[in-house]
């Protein structure tokens, strides 16, 4: 027996009762006036489309600007079958409306055309039950494009394939449980994956179908939202990505998800056990030293669109699970892989949207047009004039410099914010933030976060941590229009190949679109002696306390001593990339099924700490 739904109310569970009575009324009709035995009454296992192909977006485009004298002259058959968006049956006739494929078709039903016993059933369904439809195509009054139900070839116009017994929830119209969204996915499709349409009225004095708490009515929103264009979007980057590189004679793989050492970014694993074998086992934090292995062995260009998973927390950017899109070529080098990274980016704009314009967050972003900037120039561009000092390169080179610029700067600042009017707008709450009170609340906090860095740095931490610390909070804020970031430090790159000419440089690249990191990507180190060494070094950075350091992978390190030509390669964040190019403010917004908390538990920090490379 199946267990009784939990209702909030009397109200919602006599709404539950009330379906499983009309279930069993259309039950009743199935058997005593179809011929059906109980199951095919209630639950029959398919439905043939007719003509074969048919579906309700097809109709549509198909006959989108056919007249209805037309439509009269031919009648046109089909046979369709979706969900029950609207519905009202008044009198001898009613209208729905039925979702399928993404759209919408109105139906028209009248007693002397289907018959008592299929108008009966009629009156017996919801919204959100399945039927199936078979019926010519008329256009009302007002022009609405309508499948008239009539028996076709001597078969039923009317077939019962499914009874929703919850009921749509009100509050789907107005969006306003964002959290319920993403627990119930499949309800946000059912309710925000068309344009809603009001049903036409044919008959004089016939109302139209319209919202409500009830039993008729479709979503209505202030700012509608196409849930299903998103995803269908999504599917189309992933399209996208595998015809630009397939096209360029990479080869697509799969490599393991389940890895004995934690590897390939900076980030805390998952942590699994292997019975069998018993040993412990992690969850892909990457698949980068995997795929490095496979251009060892000869395969100059591979890629893979993958799942990786960090134990870390959530926000509007992070989800533990998520899709990066990893490549790799042999022979190349960052440089190289600036020029494809532009390439990809808008290929795939023109491929999804048709422009290069996209718009997130309130900002237009030309993704035709971008910015490079070394790491140095991007601090010493978004450091406040407030702060009075100036950082060169050489100033980042010399831990004792850098913290003496930054305590200075701390001090600037502290001396200009007092000096401001006490009844400033960032020192008072109840008055409204203006975008100058937004720039000395920034203020403020770059005269705390400085004076903390130059105390960490005064304390022995690491100078090239710090340095990324720095340009994260300086820079990336202002990185809307696209940005290639370039040189990064060798502390925070510790697979990337040294830059020659300076070697506590890599050649390391980072891009941002949007305010936020979506690809990180440099010249791959292929000598294993300093390899070894680097993973040394994260060995002692995790005794330090680092959860998030690497593991020694001495696997890796004897693939690298059979020869890794010169390698660039790179890292780009699916759902990051899904986001900007669908608007969708929330990276939980492109993912079907987002991790979510305990029901009733309250969502962690935006500023939990998380991996080195974008999600």
């Amino acid at each position: 027996m199946t267990p009784l739904p939990q209702f909030d109310s009397e109200y919602e569970k006599k709404l539950y009762d009330d379906r499983l009575a009309s279930l069993k009324k259309i039950e009743e009709l199935g058997t005593s006036k179809f011929g059906l035995n109980a199951g095919e009454a209630t639950y029959p296992n398919s439905f043939r489309f007719s003509p074969e192909g048919t579906s309700v977006p097809k109709i549509r485009a198909a006959f989108a600007e056919v007249s209805g004298e037309d439509l009269e002259r031919d009648q046109p058959t089909f046979a369709v079958a979706g969900r029950l968006m609207a519905i009202r049956a008044q009198g001898k006739a009613g209208f729905a409306q039925l979702q399928q494929g993404g759209e919408r078709i109105q139906l028209y039903v009248r007693k002397d055309d289907v018959g008592e016993d299929a108008f009966e059933l009629y009156k017996n369904l919801h919204l959100g039950d399945h039927i199936g439809v078979r019926g010519h195509l008329m256009r009302t009054r007002t022009g609405e494009l309508t499948l008239k139900a009539t028996p076709v070839d001597g078969r039923q116009p009317l077939v019962f394939l499914s009874k929703a017994t919850l009921t749509l929830p009100d509050k789907y119209h107005g969006l306003e449980d964002v959290e319920l969204r993403y627990r119930q996915r499949y309800v946000d499709l059912i309710m925000n994956s068309t344009k809603p349409e009001p049903v036409a009225a044919t008959e004089p004095g016939a109302p139209s179908v319209s919202p409500s708490s009830g039993e008729t009515g479709g979503p209505a929103t202030e700012e509608h939202r196409n849930v299903r264009e998103v995803f269908i979007k999504r599917a189309a980057v992933l399209r996208a990505i595998r015809k630009f590189f397939d096209e360029r004679e990479y080869i697509e793989v799969e490599t393991p998800m389940l890895h004995s050492v934690a590897g390939g970014a900076t980030a805390r694993p998952f942590t699994t056990h292997h019975n069998a074998l018993d040993m412990p086992l992690y969850l892909r934090i990457a698949p980068e030293l995997f795929l490095k292995r496979l251009v060892v062995g000869g395969f100059d260009r591979v890629y893979e669109i993958n799942r990786n998973f960090r134990n870390e927390g959530v926000s509007t950017r992070h989800n533990p699970e998520f899709t990066m899109l990893e490549f790799y070529q042999a022979y190349a080098n960052y440089e190289d892989l600036i020029a494809l990274t532009e390439e990809l980016i808008k290929f795939v704009a023109m491929e999804v949207n048709g422009s290069y314009i996209t718009h997130f967050n309130g900002n237009e972003i030309d993704l035709s047009k971008w910015t490079k900037l070394s790491m140095r120039e991007a601090i010493a561009r978004y450091l406040p004039s407030e702060a009075g000092v100036e950082i060169s390169k050489a100033d980042l080179n010399s831990r004792g410099v850098f913290a003496e610029k930054l305590l200075t700067a701390s001090q600037n600042l502290t001396s200009h914010l007092k000096s401001l009017p006490q009844n400033a707008e960032w020192n008072s709450d109840p008055q409204p933030w203006t975008p100058e009170a937004d720039h000395l609340d920034r203020l403020r906090d770059a005269s705390l976060f400085f004076a903390l860095i130059s105390a960490k740095l005064t304390n022995g931490d690491t100078l090239g941590k710090m340095i990324a610390e720095v340009f994260e909070f300086l820079a990336e804020p202002h990185l809307i229009q696209p940005h290639i970031i370039y040189d990064f430090p060798l502390a925070v790159s510790p697979l990337s190949k040294i830059n020659p000419l300076d070697p506590e440089w890599t050649e390391r690249f980072e891009f941002y679109i949007g305010g936020f990191e979506v690809g990180n990507a440099f010249s791959e180190l292929n000598d294993a002696a300093d390899q070894e060494r680097r993973f040394e070094a994260q060995v002692n950075e995790k005794a330090r306390g680092d959860d998030e350091a690497m593991e020694m992978d001495s696997d890796y390190v004897r693939a690298l001593g059979y020869g890794l030509p010169p390698t660039a390669g790179e890292g780009i964040g699916i759902d990051r990339l899904t986001m900007l190019l669908t608007g969708s403010k929330s990276i939980r917004d492109v993912i079907l099924f987002p991790l979510m908390r305990h029901q009733g538990g309250q969502p962690k920090d935006e500023n939990e700490p998380h991996g080195e490379s974008a999600e």
